[in-house]
């Protein structure tokens, strides 16, 4: 078989038409679900048409377009599944054990409130989730963990989603600006201290927004000192980290920072009112159920265990040693805990071309079987613990988690078929159709750099995959516009965790944490506005970044000469010339 290269404008030349036909894969998968049709099926639908024109519009071989398919509903199954599963998983044992009961006295001891438990839950434990582990984990957790403090599902899933988008670019230990800093060759500490110079903002801003959503205005204001308290501790420590340390532990120190600001601002300022939704009754949240401290450690040892276990498994050590070691030290786990599987017909068979990159390459198609050191491995463990420790057996426990995978198995498959949709869409070159169309916009390419990132994770439900993908042609695109590479490359991760709350992915976890499988487009609907409005306002600062504000208020590097080599059918970008690099500020 040979090798296939990718084309960019297959509808009559024009990048902008076949940016539309693009994109007919995700107006079947998103349509559909706005019309209620049942998550699995829109997913199917989706990947279909997305295969249909890959192979009829784009030309991309059957059996490759098929492959990727299979490679995508692989990844969906295993890390992304597996995630969702185990954490799952660790709910259902808490509620089994009548442990969650005793978590919710504790947290309503804490505040009754629900505007302030869905700061501490949704912001601030969820940022801790998402430094730790990312992919999911952190809405399935906190979506969960609200749902069982008597949210309504579709508040609980839209706010765990919402409170999940300022801490995603530093998620898995900074994961996202890693990759963007491998793909672009941009320097790892500049990326780190760019988007540590926007997401601030949002970090500040996104508390009031959750408030604001839940409970409208005037219920916002009368929470106000508290939402300045978490979204300020948070943006603070995410500037200081970010600039003078990395992006490894950013999301990690900011929401312990937060979350213990917090907790001990509660011991001094309570909201004159304690808002609660109209449905609960008044006695049930002013009557106060005292437990022992001993009970209460106990309660809360799940969700200790969770959050030590992902955190360990993220940390590069542990994970190489899961891994059996590096060839120059091998452990005695090699070659038994991590098996790579190219995919046929597709590993290296698909030929990038310019513009996207710089200059032709064959894509891996690698499917990577690292069963013990993946996340979702860790919140097994937690939960095999969590379970023996609440004196479940180990049959009752494998009771549990066969209930959990009956709940589940209907969404794990629309993961699949979703993750299948973007792989193929990514394999055929339909995402980088999109992305050339944004970066044609000129003069207006910096607010549009930010919305090509928030399409990125939209498509692939990861901020990490949409660096990967459309790094390099932030790049690329800057230099040709004599736009500083930096903030272009930021603005990819930065404007891409607004997507993050309409991935399919996300709507999935979501729906299969607050038990509405099947109301994944009620979902969609409550947060797409969010999505899009934050995604423009982050468009906004970095325009404010490339236009008005002092050059050495970001991060520089030389610029580099203007790439001008492109296919025939890619869209011509004219270069600019490149403007004189500022000095760093000093780190």
């Amino acid at each position: 078989m040979t090798p296939w290269t990718q084309v960019y404008s297959p509808v009559m030349g024009n990048i902008f038409i076949s940016a539309l036909v693009a994109a007919l894969p995700v107006f079947v998968l998103l349509g559909f679900l706005a019309k209620h049709v049942k998550a699995h099926y829109s997913a199917i639908l989706g990947l279909l048409t997305c295969l249909a024109v890959a192979i009829f519009v784009y030309k991309m071989p059957a059996g490759m377009a098929g492959m990727a398919a299979v490679h995508g509903a692989l990844f969906g199954l295993l890390p992304i599944g597996w995630i969702v599963l185990n954490a799952i998983f660790i709910y259902d044992i808490t509620v089994k054990s009548g442990d969650f009961e005793v978590v919710k006295h504790s947290i309503a001891g804490l505040a009754g409130d629900r505007r302030i438990q869905a700061l501490l839950i949704a912001f601030s434990f969820g940022a801790f989730i998402e430094g730790a582990a990312g992919f999911g984990t952190p809405v399935a957790i906190s979506a969960a963990m609200l749902i069982g403090l008597g949210f309504r599902p579709l508040q609980a899933a839209g706010l765990a989603l919402i409170g999940n988008t300022a801490p995603v670019a530093y998620g898995a230990l900074g994961s996202p600006l890693i990759a963007l800093a491998g793909v672009t060759g941009l320097p790892l500490d500049m990326l780190s201290a760019a988007a540590g110079r926007i997401l601030p903002i949002f970090s500040l801003i996104v508390p009031f927004w959750i408030i604001w959503t839940m409970a409208g205005r005037k219920a916002m204001m009368e929470v106000w000192p508290a939402c300045l308290v978490a979204g300020g501790s948070f943006a603070i420590t995410q500037f200081a980290v970010s600039n003078f340390h990395g992006p490894w532990l950013v999301d990690i120190i900011g929401a312990i920072v937060s979350m213990v600001s917090l907790v001990l601002f509660l011991k001094v300022w309570q909201p004159k009112t304690t808002w609660r939704y109209e449905h609960e009754r008044e006695e049930a949240h002013t009557e106060k159920v005292e437990q022992p401290t001993g009970k209460i450690v106990k309660a809360w040892l799940p969700w200790v265990f969770l959050s030590l276990f992902v955190f360990v498994w993220g940390t590069p050590q542990v994970k190489t040693f899961l891994n059996g070691g590096t060839k120059e030290k091998p452990n005695f786990l090699m070659g038994y805990t991590v098996k790579n599987f190219e995919i046929p017909k597709l590993h290296k068979m698909v030929i990038k071309a310019p513009p996207v990159v710089a200059k032709p390459s064959a894509e891996a198609a690698v499917w990577t079987f690292n069963w013990l050191s993946l996340t979702g491995t860790s919140l097994l463990l937690a939960g095999i613990l969590s379970g023996l420790v609440a004196g479940f057996s180990f049959l009752e426990l494998v009771k549990i988690f066969g209930k959990t995978v009956n709940r589940v198995k209907i969404s794990l498959l629309t993961i699949a078929a979703m993750l299948g949709l973007g792989f193929v869409s990514k394999s055929a070159g339909l995402d980088a159709t999109m992305g050339l169309a944004f970066a044609s916009t000129g003069a207006l390419f910096p607010f549009f750099s930010a919305m090509l990132g928030w399409l990125g994770v939209a498509l692939t439900g990861s901020d990490t995959s949409a660096n990967v993908l459309f790094g390099g042609l932030q790049k690329i695109t800057a230099q040709q516009l004599g736009l500083n590479p930096i903030l272009t490359a930021a603005a990819n991760t930065t404007g891409g965790v607004m997507g993050k709350m309409i991935d399919a992915q996300s709507l999935v976890v979501a729906s299969v944490a607050t038990n509405q499988q099947g109301e994944e487009g009620t979902i969609l609907r409550y947060v797409f506005f969010h999505s899009l409005a934050l995604a423009a306002m982050v468009g906004v600062v970095i325009f404010l970044y490339a236009k008005v504000l002092p050059a050495n208020w970001m991060p520089q590097v030389p610029a580099a000469p203007a790439v001008t080599t492109a296919p025939a059918d890619a869209p011509a970008v004219p270069a600019a010339p490149a403007a004189a690099p500022a000095p760093a500020p000093a780190k």
